[in-house]
């Protein structure tokens, strides 16, 4: 699907009605559906129901494996052609769980032009610069429980300052939870990375 095209799979019908409010302010905030952490993520992030559809990230995912062909073959040589129609090198076509290389692809295309840049694990969270001008937020993947912990699956979720306070827009949550201090967020992400998390820091390239 060409980007600027909305789809009637359109990530708005996970919404909360009339986004949330919070602190007097009212922010936009999508919750989960299927495995679409990552498209929630993106539009929480943006603060935009329609800065990505489910169209676009598939588009995205396709256009990967177009120009890495043989991941698709190593990805799924123990599964029967028509699995392989759904468990994709970079997402599951029925459900979407999205890798890190649609996000990168996502927000670094022409479109958006933002910078991915990977936390060192190694590195305590203190030594990221969260007053930076031209840090846009932050995007976390974490293994969650799923099923009463029957299994486990990775998850996207974005944090990000608006007005001044840093929220936590993670799609599971039935609201977005203020942080009421930044020393509260760095304990946050170290104990994300503790558990086994990845911190992906998103910088605006203006």
């Amino acid at each position: 699907m060409e980007r600027g095209k909305r789809d009637s799979s359109s990530s708005s019908e996970a919404a909360s009605p009339a986004a949330a409010s919070s602190r007097g302010l009212l922010l936009y905030h999508e919750r989960q559906r299927l495995q679409l952490c990552l498209l929630h993520a993106l539009n929480n992030l943006f603060q935009d129901k329609d800065a990505f559809t489910r169209g676009d990230l598939d588009a995205i995912a396709h256009q990967l494996q177009l120009h890495h062909p043989r991941q698709e073959k190593d990805h799924n040589w123990w599964i029967l052609p028509l699995p392989s129609l759904v468990f994709k090198p970079h997402h599951n076509a029925l459900t979407g769980n999205y890798d890190v290389n649609v996000l990168i692809a996502a927000l670094e295309g022409s479109t958006h032009q933002k910078k991915v840049v990977w936390h060192d694990r190694r590195t305590p969270a203190a030594s990221i610069d969260l007053a930076a001008h031209h840090l846009m937020g932050i995007m976390l993947n974490t293994s969650v429980p799923r099923l009463r912990g029957l299994w486990t699956s990775r998850h996207w979720t974005a944090l990000r300052k608006i007005s001044g306070i840093w929220y936590n827009l993670d799609s599971d949550l039935p609201a977005p939870q203020p942080f009421r201090h930044e020393t509260h967020l760095v304990s946050f992400l170290d104990n994300t990375v503790a558990q086994g998390g990845e911190i992906f820091l998103i910088f605006n390239m203006d």
